[in-house]
């Protein structure tokens, strides 16, 4: 019988979402579970793994038990960087799971910096020698003694379970470890050995519309696991960004945004990183340039926190009611900076406050902060490919803040462009869950549901963005 739904599963940072969608890309239910993500004054930031494996077994059977059909295929996300220790016989972690933005892993990447690796690190991956990516946090885990079989990015564990075995990850995923060789698609001898993991068991790299085993988890018979990718390559699919110049951002926990560089890698020059979008089954790879806003959604739940806001709508209770900042900056750092700044202790400011300050111009000014740092993402991008890009399509749960929809396009000088669900990721792993049972799915269409466009002028935008910048050098430097 043909298959008429698949289960896509979204497993982020701060929840794992499902979804059961129809072959036209029509949600037929939801499900979301929340995941607790720990922080430290050392920087650490970490997850308990059986709980994240909960959260998938939960959303997953919910989501099935709501929709009331069969699904044919199950697809998975994953966060990309963060990864677990665990034992290949029976699948027990060791340990908590090292969250993408945890900055522990900083002595390992000052020293190999000293040693003259991070030029090789930049060439042969295409990433920054940085805690964020994968290399440093498995160096820093065998540094602490960590015994386990294996450490790998928390994707090839959820597969191992999900399927009673097996050992896998997807290009695009591997492609964020920094011992992959962007050239090749395969494990660099070099870079394993720049970090020293020789002794590294590693999973097999397979394309991210390949069907790696079967699952009955969720209930029902067993389906076929396929549609394997890192979740903002995920997004950069659902938002058809299949050419080169495409470029999507989306405003989650952080701000992430990638840009369609073609069938090459291009290394960057202005500070992104360029990793695999997608591998599909005929062979095609896709690159992208990657840049990263560590802090976005979750500066929205610190504001919540200490009391300055009640809740993501004041972005747009607050920021709509003053026409500037009053003369405040704010910098997004409070999990560091990435690109194009690369300070993993920079610690996130407010600058320029006076007694005339008010809640509101604390409020837009972290709503502008923000976009001015997706800005100078955009900028950089466009210096790497050779061309400005023409407009950006944007997702994720700010999208419904105003405010910051019409700053952005405001600072951009281009179209912003809402993509019409807020579950971008899940439709992309969907999508490629089609592919692995159907290789002449089509693929899903949409329009955008609404378009911003630019209001002020360039002269005003540039200015606004160079005494941001001014202000995001000085953060990076202190932090460096």
């Amino acid at each position: 019988m043909r298959a008429e739904h698949v289960l896509a599963i979204d497993q982020g940072t701060s929840a794992t979402k499902a979804m059961v969608v129809d072959r036209e890309g029509a949600v037929v239910a939801l499900a979301e579970v929340p995941v607790v993500v720990t922080a430290s004054v050392d920087g650490g930031v970490e997850l308990e793994p059986e709980s994240l494996w909960r959260s998938v077994v939960e959303a997953g059977t919910r989501a099935v038990a709501a929709a009331g059909v069969q699904i044919g295929a199950v697809g998975v996300a994953n966060q990309g960087e963060t990864v677990v220790a665990w034992d290949r016989r029976t699948g027990k972690p060791e340990g908590p799971a090292i969250v993408w933005q945890d900055g522990r892993s900083s002595p390992v990447c000052d020293r190999l910096r000293v040693d003259g690796f991070g030029d090789l690190v930049r060439e042969r991956s295409g990433l920054e020698l940085d805690p964020y990516f994968v290399a440093p946090k498995v160096r820093w885990l065998r540094d602490r003694g960590s015994r386990s079989d294996v450490i790998t990015t928390t994707d090839t564990w959820l597969l191992h379970r999900l399927c009673g075995g097996g050992f896998v990850t997807d290009a695009a995923t591997a492609s964020r470890t920094a011992l992959l060789d962007l050239d090749a698609g395969t494990w660099s001898a070099d870079l394993i050995d720049a970090f020293g993991l020789g002794a590294e068991a590693l999973p097999d790299v397979v394309a991210c519309d390949r069907v790696v085993g079967e699952t009955s988890v969720f209930g029902g018979p067993a389906v076929p696991v396929g549609g394997l990718i890192v979740d903002q390559q995920a997004a950069l699919f659902a938002e058809s960004c299949l050419r080169p110049g495409d470029a999507k951002c989306t405003y989650g926990t952080g701000a992430f945004l990638l840009a369609n560089s073609g069938a090459s890698p291009i290394r960057s020059t202005t500070g992104l990183v360029a990793c695999i979008a997608w591998l599909l089954g005929d062979g095609a790879r896709t690159y992208c340039l990657d840049g990263q806003v560590f802090t976005v959604g979750a500066v929205v739940r610190w504001l919540v926190e200490i009391g300055l806001i009640t809740g993501p709508e004041d972005l747009d209770a607050f920021g709509s009611t003053v026409g500037d900042c009053g003369g405040v900056t704010f910098v997004p750092a409070l999990a560091g900076l990435g690109a194009p700044f690369w300070s993993a202790g920079a610690r996130g400011s407010f600058t320029g406050l006076s007694l005339a300050t008010t809640r509101a111009h604390l409020v837009r000014a972290v709503v502008e902060g923000i976009g001015a740092q997706v800005a100078a993402l955009v900028q950089a991008v466009a210096v790497d490919l050779g061309a400005p890009l023409q407009r950006l399509r944007v997702d994720g749960g700010l999208t419904r803040s105003a405010t910051l929809l019409q700053i952005q396009s405001d600072l951009l000088g281009i179209p912003v462009e809402v993509y019409p669900s807020p579950h971008a990721t899940a439709l992309g792993v969907a999508a490629l869950a089609w592919r692995a049972i159907d290789r002449l799915h089509p693929g899903f269409t949409w329009s955008p549901v609404s378009v911003n466009v630019p209001r002020i002028s360039a002269d005003e935008a540039a200015a606004r963005r160079n005494a941001w910048r001014g202000v995001a050098d000085q953060v990076a430097a202190a932090g460096r």
